[in-house]
């Protein structure tokens, strides 16, 4: 296929390497990997799914004046119980926090992303993904808190390591959960005119 002025130049806002790999799993190599810096504090009585959106358009408005020519996509990944918003856990006490809170028990995990490109605007996709714990052992919280897989994580867990042994149940998206849903993605994509390339 033909290349299109849409595909010269893709830009992804985020710093999760995660994100880089799901990416590559359609066929997609940014041009360009920043980190948006923006205020990712909640606001009061602030919902889990509005949160999500809101980090998502935020981080995406800080790149569209430098890079107005580019395709941006930004994301945030959220999970939640309930109403409450769990937080990416940078300590050990976090983690092992939010480890006890969805032990045995379900909750969501939503994420947002902004699609935007020069000819078509902005495009806000939010995909939500329920997943069930097992009722987790004491060793088994502490076996997780000692592989260091939830530091930085939402929720204080990676769905794509250790953690997989303790999901008995998820509905919807997988790739959701590790941080960008793609078949949304990829529709969303498609609806702009990109071409995607095996190469």
């Amino acid at each position: 296929m033909g290349e299109t002025k849409l595909n010269k130049h893709f830009i992804l806002g985020s710093s999760s390497n995660r994100r880089l790999e799901l990416l590559s799993q359609i066929g997609i190599k940014p041009n360009l990997v920043l980190s948006p810096k923006i205020d990712e504090n909640v606001l009061y009585k602030e919902l889990p799914r509005l949160y999500a959106q809101r980090m998502s358009l935020e981080k995406n408005r800080v790149f569209q004046e430098e890079y107005s020519q580019s395709i941006i996509l930004t994301a945030d990944t959220v999970v939640s119980v309930g109403r409450r918003i769990l937080p990416k856990t940078m300590d050990i006490n976090k983690a092992e926090e939010c480890l006890k809170l969805i032990s045995g028990r379900r909750h969501k995990v939503f994420t947002s992303f902004t699609l935007y490109t020069p000819h078509y605007s902005i495009k806000t996709n939010t995909t939500q993904s329920i997943i069930k714990f097992k009722r987790l052992h004491r060793d088994e919280i502490s076996y997780y808190l000692a592989s260091k897989e939830w530091e930085g994580k939402a929720g204080g867990y990676a769905i794509q390591g250790i953690a997989s042994s303790f999901i008995n149940f998820i509905s919807g998206s997988y790739s959701n959960v590790v941080g960008l849903p793609l078949a949304e993605l990829y529709r969303a994509l498609v609806s702009i005119g990109y071409k995607f390339k095996n190469n």
